[in-house]
């Protein structure tokens, strides 16, 4: 599929890819979402139209959201795990942020993200068997693919020459960390990192689409982040903090599930992780925008 490179129209429709894994999917709690989150979601909700497709665990029936930016109604499992009804990903304040900074900029968000899984195995963008079932992935969907497809099939609806790609956001790390299946996935994080956006920049012909990605798994994982951000053009990583006292701090539930810390990013972890992306973004990439 080709694709006209930046051409910086502000008349074009700005689209925005999201990918990765349950941080990705979201777990912030949106009962806790604020008046003025609120008012912000409702202006976005004017500009921003949002597919996602998502996994649920156990069916083969992806959870679907089609329409306005929105916060997501998810399947059982998560409502029980993070005691919540509602949710949202890191999606809902970039979008409630660009849409504040662009207000006559219209944008769509595309959203493909599944829970437990690896870039070494289901989000390869070489996948084999061979290295899906190295992390236990054989039965789980090949990712990138189906990314690719998901974007193709959204991006066809919408009228030739009307959008441009502006960037991709990727939250996903954890899967590959840890040793529970050797050390390769971790220590090869980067060049099949690297590899994931040549796939998709090629696809898309579009070399220097950017691309921001959230620093999240072992040392390892984000080394391999870091050596992507150095060696290749318009690739950025988002640095958050664990420190309670950092302005980057993004906290996580601290209530166990299973005998086990829920973790996962809560609603004001959630908050600042959007944030943190539309900053970058501006501070980099507004240019893809214009004014």
């Amino acid at each position: 599929m080709s694709i006209s490179a930046f051409g910086q129209d502000q008349k074009k429709t700005k689209v925005f890819l999201f990918a990765g894994q349950s941080n990705m999917d979201g777990r912030g709690d949106a009962s806790k979402l604020t008046k003025e989150d609120l008012d912000g979601l409702l202006f976005a909700q004017k500009h921003i139209q949002f597919y996602y497709k998502g996994s649920v665990q156990n069916t083969k029936a992806p959870l679907i959201m089609d329409g306005a930016l929105n916060v997501t109604d998810p399947w059982q499992f998560v409502k029980k795990k993070f005691r919540l009804e509602k949710c949202f990903g890191p999606e809902l304040f970039f979008g409630i942020n660009l849409s504040q900074a662009y207000p006559n900029q219209n944008f769509v968000f595309i959203k493909r993200s599944q829970g437990g899984t690896s870039l070494y195995g289901a989000w390869n963008a070489e996948w084999s068997i061979e290295k899906a079932k190295r992390i236990d992935e054989e039965n789980k969907p090949k990712l990138f693919n189906d990314f690719i497809i998901t974007v193709d099939e959204q991006l066809s609806k919408l009228p030739s020459g009307s959008y441009e790609l502006a960037g991709m956001i990727w939250v996903q790390g954890e899967s590959d960390s840890g040793n529970k299946h050797g050390s390769l996935p971790s220590t090869s994080y980067g060049e099949n990192l690297k590899k994931l956006i040549q796939k998709v920049r090629e696809h898309y012909n579009l070399p220097e689409l950017p691309f921001l990605m959230l620093n999240v798994g072992s040392n390892k994982v984000v080394h391999g982040m870091k050596d992507a951000a150095m060696s290749m053009s318009n690739v950025t990583l988002v640095e958050k903090s664990n420190d309670p006292l950092n302005d980057n701090y993004t906290p996580t539930y601290t209530h166990f599930w299973k005998g086990k810390p829920a973790d996962h990013y809560n609603y004001t972890g959630m908050k600042k992780i959007g944030a943190l992306f539309f900053s970058s973004y501006q501070k980099n990439y507004a240019s893809f925008i214009g004014k």
